[in-house]
């Protein structure tokens, strides 16, 4: 089982004393299994929500004649935010691991795309590698602080969990394509198909409060790529980068970015399965009520 951090420890102390006596059946019991659902998820987002925060707050009331570019700024605050976690113990120092490599391979795909003109990005401040303002790589960083999180908070179990160097394999051809479909054929339509076929058969299963719920990890994965593709458009809107048909003026991100961040969420749950190798259920989380059953 992953092991909380000591904060998260005190968290979830506090949260089981408060929910003692909460029922274990009826309406109620649904509504705080939903509640403690949507809370687990709000604290798993708590390092990509608060860039997001400042990204937005940057957008409206970072002045233009400031000394400090809007990009350095957005730098040292990620920065901060990431030093914020590790101090206060949200983040374990193996979990940091994870997402300095999430950085890293983010960033070499930054200065790849902007120097081909994928996106762009404003040509302001010093804190930067060629056209990427260095805050661009905790974007990444924080889809791996995510997922290190909701694998941890949720105590995740998979059954039937492809075997690992299969899911390399398919990971670095997917982040070879981001490259190579510049040159030659775009294989995203025959990695997709590769993914369902992978992990097509794969059961995800998550301890919410009381209850486990289970669900196919392919669900899982649309879900997550979907919520990104959410924060997508509202880092674009700020103007922290655009894309080339948003130059002229914000429209919403294209939905065909959703198979891009489905294929990405595959390159992240695979770098997060090297640290947390996936685990069966145990016996205990794999009974779980008809309703459950038949929604799943």
């Amino acid at each position: 089982m992953r092991q909380p951090t000591p904060l998260e420890r005190r968290i979830d102390g506090f949260a089981h004393r408060l929910l003692a006596g909460a029922p274990s059946h009826g309406v109620r019991a649904v509504c705080i299994e939903v509640g403690v659902f949507v809370l687990k998820q709000a604290w798993a987002c708590i390092f990509g929500a608060a860039l997001l925060f400042v990204i937005v707050g940057a957008r409206l009331w970072y002045p233009d004649d400031a000394a400090l570019a809007r990009n350095d700024f957005l730098t040292i605050a990620a920065i901060v935010i990431q030093v914020v976690m590790v101090t206060t113990r949200l983040e374990s120092g193996r979990e940091l691991w994870v997402i300095v490599l999430f950085h890293l391979t983010g960033t070499a795909m930054e200065l790849f795309k902007t120097d081909v003109g994928s996106w762009t990005y404003e040509a302001d401040g010093v804190l930067r590698l060629g056209a990427v303002p260095l805050f661009s790589g905790f974007m990444y960083a924080a889809v791996g602080s995510y997922l290190v999180r909701v694998y941890r908070l949720f105590d995740l179990g998979f059954v039937r969990y492809p075997r690992r160097w299969l899911t390399a394999v398919v990971a670095v051809a997917i982040y070879a394509n981001f490259f190579t479909h510049h040159w030659i054929w775009d294989l995203r339509w025959v990695l997709l198909l590769a993914v369902v076929l992978l992990w097509s058969r794969t059961v995800m299963y998550a301890r919410v409060w009381r209850r486990v719920i289970r669900m196919p990890l392919l669900a899982a994965f649309g879900g997550v790529a979907v919520f990104i593709y959410l924060a997508e458009n509202i880092g674009t809107w700020s103007g922290a980068w655009l894309y080339p048909d948003q130059l002229d003026g914000w429209q919403p991100v294209s939905v065909t970015k959703l198979v891009s961040w489905f294929l990405l969420m595959i390159i992240s749950v695979v770098l997060v399965a090297w640290v947390y190798p996936p685990r069966p259920p145990t016996a205990r989380e794999q009974v779980i009520s008809p309703a459950q059953d038949a929604s799943a």
